[in-house]
């Protein structure tokens, strides 16, 4: 009985070394590349395919039935002759964000790069005949401006794509699909996007809530494969759960992390680098009746609010289908821009502060410097805030002057009644 427990035993500290070879492990340049990515903490998002022609979102071949075959004829009249990488790159770096997503093949299956695994890519099935991710990563790299890239698990033009939840009444006749053909379709375009366009942010996969919870997409070898090419290239997936082993970033749609607003990001919040997406106005992919763009106070308290959750704000834009950024949109890049060439040092390389969410507001942290951000319009009469540190000094950060406080058991009180509304007025606090 003795030697068989003790074999026993053997076995399972022996299948623990397994498990434990078997679970990721970042690299330096991964951890690295993490940090950098949290201290950015502003993105845009660039959502723009063959569905931008037909101006009613990205997800129109689906909500419409569209068959795949006649679908696929828009890509004879993609001529997108006003793209000019350079003026998007500029107009984004104007706004003070630090990377941009852009969505290298989204659900409706197109490629927007030149890729050999598939005819149906903006090379080759299009007059227009250029490879748009690789002018777009060379105006993000000439301008300093990282690049990472949206690439859908779900395809509702290819066959071998099993059918999911969506994208049935799109004409395909295979409804098991193939799925060994269609992975490896999936890894060989990850190979190509990770070796032809230079250093790559972050790879951002969506889809996953396509299929059943049972259904193995494979995912860990995947996520290999991504972190051999380029170590330090982040792995995030938009699948609403708690994150995966071998993911380097957690994403929240549509809401701040521990926030459920839309309904879509109920997971608990890890302690990965968080990223939160949203629309700058109402969808993803260009929509002509959409005009209900956020204002610029609307995008400052959204980036202000996910910075004091300690999480990147990703904007989303979706491109018109001559090439141009919308005109509003820039408009609103303009404005952010302003106000972050101001007061982006409360927000760059900060970390949550000691207060997360409040009616008044939020606080972010660089050291030994307290940020407190009120964006309510009424100010508060006192804003009171739990602190173990000594307070060394209390000022506005527009102007240097002081403001009153008093010490309470357990943190402070600011005096704030008598200070002036702004778009975000911001306290200094620096501790001891």
């Amino acid at each position: 009985m003795k030697t068989r427990f003790i074999a026993f035993l053997l076995l399972f500290v022996m299948n623990l070394g397994v498990f434990a070879q078997s679970s990721y492990q970042p690299t330096e340049e991964n951890l690295k590349a993490r940090q950098e990515f949290q201290d950015n903490k502003f993105g845009i998002f660039l959502h723009w395919g063959l569905y931008a022609m037909l101006a009613t979102g990205e997800w129109t071949m689906t909500n419409n039935n569209l068959n795949y075959k006649e679908y696929a004829k828009l890509a004879g009249g993609f001529y997108p002759s006003k793209f000019d990488a350079d003026k998007w790159v500029a107009a984004i770096k104007a706004s003070g964000a630090k990377y941009i997503c852009f969505t290298t093949r989204h659900h409706e299956g197109f490629s927007m790069f030149d890729t050999k695994y598939s005819d149906y890519n903006v090379v080759k099935a299009t007059p227009f005949k250029r490879d748009i991710v690789k002018e777009l990563a060379a105006a993000c790299a000439k301008q300093g401006i990282k690049l990472h890239f949206y690439y859908s698990h779900l395809d509702w033009a290819r066959e071998d794509y099993p059918w999911g939840r969506t994208g049935q009444g799109t004409g395909r006749l295979n409804s098991k699909g193939d799925w060994k053909s269609y992975y490896q379709f999936m890894n060989n375009q990850l190979t190509e996007l990770l070796t032809n366009y230079g250093p790559i942010g972050a790879i951002w996969f969506d889809g996953w809530w396509d299929q059943p919870k049972t259904f193995n997409w494979e995912l860990p070898e995947q996520y290999a494969l991504i972190h051999k090419l380029q170590p330090d290239c982040l792995v995030g997936n938009n699948h609403h759960q708690t994150p995966f082993d071998g993911e380097d970033i957690q994403i929240f749609e549509r809401d701040l992390p521990g926030e459920n607003a839309s309904g879509l990001s109920g997971q608990e919040v890890s302690r990965l680098p968080l990223e939160t997406c949203e629309t700058m106005n109402g969808m993803w992919g260009y929509k002509i009746k959409d005009q209900n763009y956020k204002s610029v106070n609307e995008l400052i308290h959204l980036l202000v609010r996910a910075a004091g959750k300690g999480a990147n704000l990703l904007m989303n834009i979706g491109p018109q289908p001559n090439g141009e950024l919308p005109a509003v949109a820039v408009e609103r890049l303009k404005g952010v821009g302003e106000w972050m060439s101001k007061y982006g040092e409360t927000i760059y390389g900060s970390t949550s502060g000691n207060v997360v969410t409040a009616s008044w507001g939020t606080t972010t942290r660089k050291g030994n410097t307290l940020y407190i951000h009120i964006l309510s319009q009424k100010m508060p009469e006192f804003v009171t805030l739990p602190l173990n540190e000594k307070v060394v000094s209390a000022t506005l950060f527009d102007t240097g002057e002081k403001v009153k406080y008093e010490k309470i058991q357990g943190g402070i009180v600011l005096h704030t009644a008598n200070l002036k509304p702004s778009v975000d007025c911001i306290i200094s606090l620096k501790l001891k």
